[in-house]
This record gives structure tokens, C-alpha cells and sequence, in this order.
């Protein structure tokens, strides 16, 4: 049986029972909600994934203000969950402020980045973004019949800066006349879970001539995907497999394996490897969906050109740029 907390933003809802069973894991997701269709609910099925093979009971937490993060770390903590896993780069800091008093408790922040050296008890997940975003950018040159396309984003953060540069790395490839409009949704948290403005956002680049859009957005995206639904254009996932919210009408998704990093964490249990992690197209933690709510959209020509772009990264014959490396994006002025 799964053990569901909610942080209902008081310390007395924070409260956790201390009876703990030996290394039972604890999942904290970040802001946006548990069901956001996304990057959230990705790290909740790796959780469910391992609870049911496993037949083990975990705890999770949804935060609902970034005054919780700290809070609930130590609350785990303290419970004597081992590992704590969390998600989101905003973990990072609470992290380390609370790991060294918890020795004996291994935390894991997918997304965030920890100085290994400073805090040895804490594992940081990291992901390859852009060179996913560059296949989806392929396919998405080869779907466009306007030579526009798009990218909304969540919060306007180098992560996903990586994203929109990759993709746009990816359009160009196949088309270096294509248009790339890219906008971010905000600069604060509320930019995951605002799909009122993610739909604002996507209906602007649709005036301006895009019929692809990529929404790497959180629980925002779910409005660029609904109004590109509507407006009868195409639209790509993040994350998760997110074809299915609309079939025909989602040419793929980016899958991030944020589900295989929480399964391979709580598998590990309190022996989990501690440092840093990348998982990349060669350890299959980024890549794209295809299955039978888009296999119409997707053309032999644009599978093969894909798949050979994959083995030309894995092979390193080909190069993503990284935004995060340096802070430019050679493909896209922001």
C-alpha cells in the first residue's frame, strides 16, 4: 500500500507518523501537483512502478510553498525515511542546507545539483534535456508546413533554456531557414501549473504562423497542447508520454526518465550510490514517444531521420549544444 501525505501549508498537516518501517523511501514533488501530467507524475509512477513490483509502502508529499521544501526534508528525515527523493532543481538548496545534519539519510534531488564533496550523502540526477529536444526539433521541422515553429517554456531558467535550445538546434538541422518563436511562461514557481497563460502563449504563436509547438512547461503545457488541439495544429510533450491527451494531434512527446530515476533510487534504498548522475540518450533517460496515438503523424522518413540522429549523438559524431554549459544558445536569441 502506497502512504499519501498532502501539505495542506501548516506545520500540524506536516506532521508525519515516526513509525517508519526501515529504509521505507519518501518522494517530495515539486510545485504544480502530483497529477500534472508531467514532470511530477512521471516521478509518481517510477514510485508506484516500485511499490507494486516490490510490494513496498513509500510517502510522498505535495508542496504547496517554497517555505515547505526544508520543512519536509527534515520531517522525512527525522521519520526515519531512507531515501529521500525529490524532485525539481529548487530542491538543491534545502538540501543542502539540511543533509549534514541527517548523516545516515540518503537524499536524492532530480533536477537540482549538490556539491558532492560538501554533502556525501546526497545523490543529484541530472538529464541530458537538449539532446531529446533535438530530435523532437527534427521531427517537429519535418511536421511543420509553415517553416514556423514553436516552444513555450515554464519558468525562465537555464534548464529550460536547455530544452529550447536543443530543439531549436534540431529544427535547424532539418530546415535552417525554419522560424523558432520561443516564450517562457514566467520567472517565478507559478509558471509550472498557469495553462490559461500556456494556451495565451500558444495562441500568440499560432497568429504568428507556428504549426508545431513544444511545451516544456510542467502543468502549463496541458494548455499549449489543449488550444493546439483546438486550432487543429500540432503539439509535442514533455516528459512524459503525453500523446494520449490528444491523439492525432500530438506529433510526440520528450520523454525524461524522471519515472526510472525515482524507481532506480528506491530500488537502491538505503544503499543508493551517492554523487552525480546523467542520465542521456545513451542511458536511454531522454528520447521521444511513439506509439499508436501518434503513429499516423509520424513518417517512416521522419522515424529514420531521427533514430540516425540518436545513434549520432550516442556515437559522438554529433553534438547538442548545451545551454547550460555556457549560457548561449547558437540556435535561438532569447
Amino acid at each position: 500500500m502506497t502512504f499519501m501525505t498532502k501539505i495542506l501549508g501548516s506545520a500540524a498537516a506536516l506532521a508525519l507518523s515516526a513509525g517508519a518501517a526501515l529504509a521505507d523511501p519518501a518522494l517530495i514533488y515539486d510545485l504544480g501537483g502530483k497529477f500534472d501530467k508531467s514532470f511530477n507524475e512521471a516521478a509518481f509512477n517510477g514510485a508506484q512502478k516500485w511499490a507494486e513490483e516490490t510490494g513496498g509502502s513509500y510517502r510522498d508529499i505535495e508542496l504547496q510553498s517554497e517555505a515547505q521544501r526544508e520543512q519536509a526534508l527534515r520531517r522525512f528525515a527525522e521519520a526515519g525515511f531512507n531515501p529521500v527523493v525529490t524532485t525539481g532543481f529548487s530542491m538543491s538548496s534545502p538540501i543542502a542546507a539540511v543533509a549534514a545534519d541527517y548523516p545516515d539519510t540518503k537524499f536524492v534531488t532530480i533536477d537540482g545539483f549538490v556539491d558532492p564533496g560538501e554533502h556525501p550523502n546526497v545523490l543529484s540526477i541530472l538529464f541530458s534535456e537538449h539532446q531529446g529536444s533535438y530530435l523532437v526539433g527534427i521531427m517537429a521541422a519535418q511536421a511543420s508546413e509553415s517553416n514556423t515553429v514553436g516552444f513555450v517554456g515554464g519558468m525562465d531558467i537555464p534548464l529550460i533554456r536547455k530544452f529550447a535550445c536543443g530543439y531549436a538546434q534540431g529544427v535547424k538541422a532539418v530546415n535552417p531557414d525554419a522560424k523558432v518563436i520561443a516564450n517562457m511562461t514566467g520567472t517565478t514557481p507559478a509558471a509550472w501549473n498557469d495553462p490559461v497563460k500556456g494556451s495565451e502563449l500558444a495562441k500568440a504563436q499560432i497568429s504568428q504562423g507556428a504549426d508545431v509547438i513544444f511545451a516544456a512547461a510542467g502543468g502549463t503545457g496541458l494548455g499549449v497542447l489543449q488550444t493546439a488541439a483546438d486550432e487543429d495544429i500540432l503539439s509535442i510533450g514533455v516528459d512524459s508520454n503525453q500523446n494520449y491527451l490528444h491523439p492525432g494531434e500530438v506529433l510526440t512527446s520528450m520523454l525524461k526518465r524522471v519515472d526510472v530515476a525515482v524507481y532506480d533510487s528506491m530500488t537502491a534504498g538505503a544503499d543508493l550510490e551517492t554523487g552525480v548522475k546523467v542520465l542521456d540518450l545513451g542511458a536511454e533517460g531522454v528520447g521521444y514517444a511513439l506509439d499508436e496515438h501518434n503513429a499516423d503523424l509520424v513518417s517512416a522518413e521522419m522515424k529514420a531521420a531521427v533514430d540516425a540522429a540518436r545513434e549520432q549523438i550516442i556515437a559522438g559524431e554529433l553534438e547538442v549544444h548545451d545551454y547550460t554549459s555556457d549560457d548561449s544558445c547558437p540556435a535561438l536569441s532569447f
